[in-house]
């Protein structure tokens, strides 16, 4: 595996303002190739397949239990877009998390500019706000730094996770094969 993330940069937002009602033209050409797949859209080849399954249940449990909807997706490269434009493009595009209360997460990797974003919809901002999506990111970096991906993206997942599982205000649901 060639050496990644090495100048690791950290960038984490909730959904832009209003103003940004649409993704500038440079990131909806830098994704147009980047298709949803699935929980995990591994487009920089950074996990095996087991531990992109490992991931997918984990994300699938989330959203069993919670309704929120976590995607996680590497890119190779942006291709000269910015990593903010290319979350809010690939967020909206592929809709994720429920349109009525925009409970949507999702996890970034673009291992050619060595950024790391956490995108997150506007239903979920006064749970997972910046300040701890900004401290999930900081704990993924010493593991980029140490060339061990599977780790640091499992850390981002668990750590969300235990943000959107951790108010106890929110209702829990009960997963279909339990009933």
């Amino acid at each position: 595996m060639r050496p990644l993330l090495a100048a690791l940069a950290l960038a984490v937002c909730a959904s832009p303002t209003a103003a940004s009602q649409s993704s500038p033209p440079n990131a909806r050409e830098a994704t147009a190739d980047v298709i949803l797949t699935g929980r995990v859209v591994d487009g920089a080849n950074l996990l095996p397949e087991s531990a992109e399954r490992l991931l997918t249940e984990k994300l699938a449990a989330l959203q069993e239990a919670t309704t929120d909807e976590m995607v996680v997706v590497t890119l190779e490269s942006l291709r000269g877009a910015s990593i903010e434009d290319v979350g809010f493009e690939l967020g909206n595009r592929w809709g994720i998390g429920r349109a009525d209360v925009d409970n949507g997460v999702l996890l970034v990797v673009a291992a050619e500019e060595g950024r790391v974003r956490i995108e997150v919809g506007t239903g979920l901002e006064g749970l997972l706000t910046n300040e701890r999506a900004a401290a999930i990111v900081d704990a993924m970096i010493p593991k980029f730094e140490a060339e061990r991906p599977v780790e640091a993206i499992d850390t981002g997942v668990t750590e969300v996770d235990r943000v959107l599982r951790s108010d106890p205000r929110r209702p829990r649901y009960r997963s279909r094969k339990a009933a």
